[in-house]
């Protein structure tokens, strides 16, 4: 059976990894668009670094929780591919070998001028680091107002779903909230997550209000 997985900031929340969305639209006291916007880049670059920098830390220092890791074992019977709107590895370090990072990786940076130029990543990027082309490195994220390349692989996986697991997510940040619609009308559906969204526009859904760290476990009891 394929099952495909879409899991979103409540997954890695649980380790730790805050999910930057706070009051009054902030991410840690910065406006989305100082931080995570072309614009924000172009105006200031060091600011951006730093606080990806910051985040970058976070994720060395977390770990992989039980939602992580009973979705890793779940290879073990059934065809599992995850697309995650996470920017961490922590699917890969738990052992997921089939994860699609749809909004980029923390751990990955690349080119300013050419996007097929992508590194390995994993301490600070300073104003000076330059890719091959002699550019500067950026961050290998999808900003707000940037197009999402994996988009359309994603949508693919989705249609071949038999099973599709939502979990940790709101589902209401586009355009991975529309994945859903895109999902067979015979697959199974489950909702993993403390709090159900107000709208889901699909019929059968199995919700489970739990977090991840004992939702995952939940939904598999029911497979």
């Amino acid at each position: 059976m394929r099952i495909v997985v879409l899991t979103g900031a409540g997954i890695s929340a649980e380790s730790g990894i805050p999910t930057f969305r706070g009051a009054g639209g902030l991410w840690e006291g910065h406006r989305v668009d100082d931080v995570a916007s072309p614009e924000g880049w172009l105006r200031n670059p060091e600011l951006v670094l730093h606080f990806y920098n910051l985040r970058r830390k976070a994720v060395r220092n977390a770990i992989p929780n039980r939602g992580h890791l009973a979705l890793s074992e779940l290879q073990d019977q059934h065809d599992v591919r995850i697309i995650t709107q996470n920017i961490d590895d922590l699917h890969e370090r738990a052992g997921s070998k089939q994860v699609m990072h749809l909004h980029g990786e923390i751990l990955k940076v690349r080119s300013s001028i050419a996007t097929d130029l992508i590194y390995d990543w994993t301490d600070d990027l300073h104003t000076g680091d330059l890719c091959a082309l002699g550019s500067q490195l950026r961050p290998h994220i999808v900003w707000f107002g940037e197009e999402v390349p994996m988009m359309e692989p994603a949508i693919e996986e989705v249609m071949q779903a038999d099973m599709l697991f939502i979990i940790g997510t709101s589902m209401v940040v586009y355009p991975a909230a529309s994945l859903l619609q895109f999902a067979p009308d015979d697959a199974e559906i489950f909702f993993i997550n403390p709090v159900r969204p107000e709208m889901l526009s699909r019929r059968s859904i199995r919700f489970i209000d739990e977090p991840a760290g004992t939702g995952v476990d939940a939904a598999i009891r029911m497979l």
